[in-house]
């Protein structure tokens, strides 16, 4: 990252995940420029950017649903770039999509089960009532609607019915895509609240894309600015907080 304006910053351990170099195209259109970036242990790392900057796509280059022409990703010292998104689930990385994909004419109840589609029949009988029981603590208005349509949720239940199925996968790294997106103020504040406790509580770290640039940096840890496909600066939340950049661009300073 030669052109980067990187702010130094104390990480704790080894990085969980590792992207190195990745350049990643659609047909001759080059979308990533040698992004490297790195996500450690229950950290809340937030990718910024404005629209077209290429953070969807930088998340889907890591989960899977998009192989890199250039560069590695690493997750927990293995290379995964070019596996598909079903086997990165076994991996231990699951991922809300912007637009959340439910099944809308499946229920709460059976939405959440299909987030366990990867478990042996043994694994998913030992882990499943424990599991639920965790995502109704952190949502306990799917409890309450368990055997409703996902398509009759309002916005805000249906952004915690797509976290909640993420969760039932047992993941240790979440990739969520603009999580915010459609929520009013008081729903994002509760949304990111609610995730900052999953990567406190639940020794899961997040990968966070956001164009709410003012909710993501309430809660993320270590912040990377992406522009025309490549990251221009990074830096742990407190002190990109503080750059011109930052605020000019993002925070109305």
């Amino acid at each position: 990252m030669d052109n980067v304006c990187k702010i130094p910053s104390a990480r704790d351990g080894a990085p969980c995940l590792v992207a190195e170099s990745v350049s990643t195209f659609y047909g001759e259109a080059q979308a990533l420029k040698n992004v490297s970036l790195e996500v450690h242990p229950h950290e809340v790392v937030a990718i910024l950017g404005s629209n077209g900057a290429g953070k969807t796509t930088l998340l889907k280059t890591i989960t899977g649903l998009l192989t890199p022409r250039e560069g590695k990703i690493l997750f927990e010292g293995a290379a995964i770039q070019g596996k598909p998104a079903h086997e990165l689930i076994r991996h231990g990385i699951a991922s809300v999509p912007e637009g959340r994909e439910l099944f809308g004419p499946l229920t709460v109840m059976d939405n959440l089960l299909l987030g366990t589609y990867s478990f042996s029949a043994r694994k998913r009988k030992e882990v499943l009532a424990g599991r639920l029981e965790m995502v109704f603590s952190l949502f306990p208005i799917l409890k309450e609607r368990l055997k409703q349509r996902a398509d009759t949720l309002s916005g805000g239940q249906q952004q915690m019915l797509a976290v909640g199925r993420a969760l039932m996968a047992m993941p240790t790294l979440l990739a969520l895509d603009e999580p915010s997106l459609g929520l009013s103020p008081l729903l994002i504040g509760e949304m990111m609240r609610a995730l900052k406790e999953i990567c406190a509580n639940w020794e899961v770290s997040l990968l966070l894309v956001e164009q709410n640039a003012r909710a993501a940096l309430k809660i993320a840890d270590y912040v990377y600015l992406l522009e025309r496909g490549a990251v221009v600066l990074e830096g742990s939340c407190q002190d990109v907080i503080e750059s011109p950049t930052i605020q000019s661009a993002y925070l109305g300073g």
